[in-house]
């Protein structure tokens, strides 16, 4: 066949969690899009193929209020209510159904891309040969965006890497070696079982290893209840170069599973006679190889001492997780953890290579030393970065720049990440068009905390347990629903957290004891010094095995509850042979075994007042930031927005609550106990108020999204308002923002 041209705003090479979401920013954004992924189906580690789980900033949960929103976001809601059991390829369908649903994106699937064409400091086009039809493309575009992992597109524009462990010294890094070198992160092949209903023998294979004669079972844990990135363990490779010694790696990894299958059938010291394999994985899922030299390289402090950033275009939380060179030969640990004391904002600096003009990343290959790495690796931070890559290669188009002149000002860029209610943490959006900060706000009722909720169960202070409430300026007392088994005293201390981002009990402001009394709910209000504003303060009661905290029949976003877990590390139900190298109050602070329980507090506050949803923040910073109603009874509880003189208003968007503190990932080794956000609203209505008559202009039915935006194009009117009829389960209307938006200039 002949070569085929094809014209394109921008070109995003890989499909995987960066390359998707890459795609859907820039063409949602009104980039023509060609998406180019070397695979037969989308979502690279994550695909079928690999079957890797998508993690990112919750750190499996660890972190709080880090879930993130934007596209990886919506793939998550989405994938919750058509995919409960978190079936592979159900997943490929969740992705594959996101990229065809945008019309300016053009998709090839099993297309290698196998030369890039540049002139002096510019890409100009790349040649890429379809797998089974054997079309032969080259493909014209003014922005390319890198996100197949290996950076291979930039490594053959002559874009700067590093590649292998800096030295401790370049970076001034605690975690670095001493002496620079070439290893990497291994490579990692999973397999899945299943139970039949007679017993399955299973003969090895003779290239399979006898683990027995490995520190396998001495470093490592074999369960028969695993599967697939339960044995995130078997990793190999990473001695050797990854992509070059690809088809090694990947007959080595086979090799331990199937000798790991064989002591685990064959041994005698499992349950394990109806077991059979039900897949293997033939792709090794790699972690890392080479990383591309931007203006700006993240490093280890950077992720550990959470440094803002002026130029953030998203955040990251998950450890830097850094796994011996040896792999699963390791007899230590398969290991080494440090956790973020809270998200970290990720700058634009890393994204865009250095001395090719037209050229941007995203995902494993972006601008950070190996052991920033360990943390941005992961793959949902990976499609935060796509989102933001994709959205600065519209931003430049529109505005005839180049990536390294964005980065001089990346105002715009943030802006339009805000609007598009991407995982920015701690920004505020002030959008010249946005017309609700010149209105009046008003809802039908706020949620009133003054009253605290009667305890359906208790929680027994066996350890320093803490809820985590909104202070603002009214907020002088918290009281606590407790019962005793015998009359005793409790100790109190109320404490900061370490900053309007962080979410963990901190520096102490206050302390004291409180008496209680045997025989039913036993009130004990402890005193609150002056608020200033708002902020988030933590009620911590310590540890009296005779006391039990109410906790309330109805989860009340904005407050978070947690235990206190001790020096002991992280070691969980999937990974039982780690800790956490350097346990910080995220971790002892657990909030895994309370999640979305409420200790049942009563507290003087504003902090769900309808103004809450106006503000300019859209994740919880200093608060909750979001209005919640009172609880719903026959009619529509309403949002208003009111202006004294007529406005022009297009566009009303409209982000409501889907708990960023549930983790989440698409496999679900831990299931979600609903398929829909309780809190997302189910159905609403969308008016106007012309001539003083209210007028609706959209109905929405069977809501589960998060962000929705509708073009209501509405001239000449003094008020908007959203009606909301019903929710997806929780008690109380949640809207986290209301936007109108004029004309655009």
């Amino acid at each position: 066949m002949g070569l085929e041209d094809l014209d394109a705003d921008v070109v995003v090479a890989g499909g995987g969690m960066a390359g998707i979401c890459a795609a859907i920013a820039a063409a949602r954004q009104g980039l023509d899009v060609v998406l180019v992924q070397n695979r037969p189906v989308l979502g690279g580690n994550s695909s079928s193929e690999v079957r890797v789980w998508v993690c990112g900033a919750t750190a499996t949960g660890h972190q709080r209020y880090a879930r993130e929103t934007g596209i990886v976001g919506e793939l998550y809601l989405q994938n919750e209510f058509v995919n409960p059991l978190g079936n592979p390829a159900y997943w490929d369908l969740v992705l594959l159904e996101a990229v065809n649903a945008e019309p300016r994106i053009r998709l090839f699937l099993n297309t290698h891309i196998h030369d890039v064409h540049v002139s002096g400091s510019t890409v100009d086009a790349i040649s890429a040969h379809v797998l089974g039809s054997e079309r032969d493309l080259c493909i014209r575009a003014d922005y390319f965006i890198d996100c197949t992992g290996d950076g291979f597109v930039a490594a053959r524009a002559g874009a700067e890497f590093m590649l292998g462990r800096e030295a401790r010294g370049e970076f001034d890094e605690g975690w670095a070696p001493e002496v620079a070198d070439d290893t990497t992160l291994g490579s990692t092949i999973l397999f899945y079982t299943k139970e039949e209903s007679e017993p399955v023998p299973f003969v090895a294979p003779s290239f399979a290893i006898d683990v027995a004669q490995t520190s396998i079972l001495e470093s490592r844990i074999l369960r028969t209840g695993d599967n697939g990135a339960a044995y995130w363990w078997i990793e190999w490779g990473g001695e050797l170069d990854v992509v070059g010694d690809n088809e090694r790696i990947r007959d080595e990894l086979w090799a331990v599973i199937y000798g790991i299958w064989d002591y685990i059938k064959n041994s005698g010291n499992f349950d394990a006679d109806t077991l059979t394999l039900e897949w293997v994985g033939s792709i090794p899922g790699k972690r890392e190889y080479r990383r591309i030299l931007g203006s700006y390289v993240m490093t280890q402090s950077d992720v550990e001492v959470n440094r803002r950033k002026s130029d953030a275009i998203g955040f990251g939380g998950w450890s830097i997780d850094l796994h011996p060179s040896k792999g699963v030969y390791e007899p230590k640990g398969a290991a080494q953890q440090i956790y973020p004391p809270g998200i970290y904002d990720i700058p634009f600096g890393i994204l865009h290579a250095r001395g090719v003009d037209n050229l941007l990343m995203a995902g494993r290959n972006v601008s950070a030393s190996h052991v920033a790495f360990g943390s941005l690796r992961v793959m949902a931070t990976c499609g935060v970065m796509g989102e933001a890559a994709g959205t600065a290669a519209a931003v430049c188009r529109d505005r005839g720049l180049l990536p390294a002149e964005l980065a001089a000002d990346v105002r715009p860029l943030q802006e339009r990440l805000l609007r598009a209610d991407a995982a920015l943490a701690g920004l505020a959006l002030h959008d010249p068009t946005d017309l609700a900060p010149y209105a009046k706000v008003a809802a039908s009722s706020t949620l009133d905390t003054t009253v605290g909720p009667d305890p359906v169960d208790w929680v027994r202070l066996e350890s320093d347990t803490a809820v985590l409430f909104p202070q603002t300026a009214v907020t002088t007392w918290v009281r606590a629903a407790l019962r005793a088994d015998s009359p005793t005293t409790v100790r109190w201390s109320v404490r900061t957290t370490p900053d309007a981002l962080a979410f963990t009990p901190a520096e102490t402001i206050s302390e004291g004891e409180a008496a209680v009394g045997v025989g039913g709910v036993q009130l004990v209000e402890v005193p609150l010094p002056p608020g200033d504003g708002e902020r988030n303060l933590a009620l911590v009661l310590h540890a009296q095995p005779d006391v039990s905290w109410g906790v309330a029949g109805e989860y009340r976003f904005g407050q978070l509850s947690m235990k206190l877990k001790g020096d002991g590390g992280v070691a969980e139900e999937i990974d039982l042979h780690l800790e956490a190298s350097a346990p910080n109050d995220v971790v002892r602070w657990d909030i895994k075994s309370l999640n979305r329980t409420t200790l049942a507090i009563a507290h003087p506050g504003s902090a769900y007042t309808p103004e809450r949803a106006a503000s300019s923040h859209l994740r919880p910073h200093d608060g909750p930031q979001a209005w919640v109603s009172a609880p719903m009874a026959d009619e529509p509880e309403w949002l208003e927005l009111r202006w004294d003189n007529p406005v022009d208003v297009d566009t009303l968007s409209l982000v409501f609550n889907d708990d960023v503190n549930q983790y989440a990932n698409n496999l679900h080794y831990k299931r979600w106990p609903f398929r829909v956000v309780p809190e997302l609203v189910a159905d609403y209505d969308v008016e106007v108020l012309r001539d003083g008559t209210w007028q609706r202009v959209e109905r929405k039915e069977g809501n589960r999204r998060r962000h929705r935006v509708h073009q209501i194009r509405s001239r000449n009117i003094t008020a908007t308002r959203v009606l909301i009829s019903r929710t997806n389960g929780a008690a109380s209307a949640h809207v986290v923002a209301i936007r109108a938006y004029g004309k655009e200039s």
